[in-house]
């Protein structure tokens, strides 16, 4: 029984060792940190350069044919969060994104601001703390634009998003917070 036991054991803990965990960093954003102004907008009252983060991951699984960013704040007086950034399309050998620069040979949809590209933090002034999640996702699919659930840059954030989670493999979020 001791050997079965062991066996076992060895068998999960070997399984687990082999999965490598998707990790995210990025000198733009510290996670449970204040945004910086240069991710804050630049309207609605909000006076920031509007300049997406710096995201830099590693541990994807080895099936990834491409990669999807997508930044929500779940805080928003909406009922349904806000979408800031969905970006997708991103090629299989990508492990960094650069301040200010979407990444290359992806596609960019809209934001929640109606732009396409990235919209900065700008909560309501007198609204509390809000919540930003930066997220990289591991998908199993090279291109969302074909396939069960085909999606354009012109679709909504959240039809991006129900693609996006359909196809991850795995995912790393850094959160950070803003307020006003």
């Amino acid at each position: 029984m001791r050997l079965l036991l062991t066996t076992i054991a060895a068998i999960l803990l070997s399984g687990a060792a082999a999965r490598a965990e998707m990790r995210l960093a990025s000198k733009d954003l510290t996670p449970g940190q204040p945004m910086a102004s240069a991710q804050l907008f630049n309207r609605f009252g909000c006076a920031g350069a509007n300049a997406s983060p710096e995201l830099v991951w590693s541990g994807a699984p080895q099936a990834a044919k491409s990669y999807a960013i997508l930044a929500f704040d779940p805080d928003a007086p909406t009922g349904s969060g806000w979408w800031h950034w969905v970006v997708f399309n991103i090629p299989a050998g990508t492990s960094r994104v650069s301040t200010g620069t979407p990444p290359r040979g992806a596609v960019e949809g809209r934001n929640d601001f109606g732009l396409v590209g990235y919209g900065g933090a700008c909560p309501p002034a007198g609204g509390g703390v809000h919540r930003y999640q930066f997220t990289v996702y591991a998908l199993s699919v090279a291109d969302l634009t074909k396939g069960a659930f085909p999606i354009s840059a012109n679709s909504p954030a959240a039809m991006v998003s129900f693609a996006v989670h359909a196809a991850a493999l795995d995912h790393a979020t850094i959160e950070v917070v803003s307020q006003r």
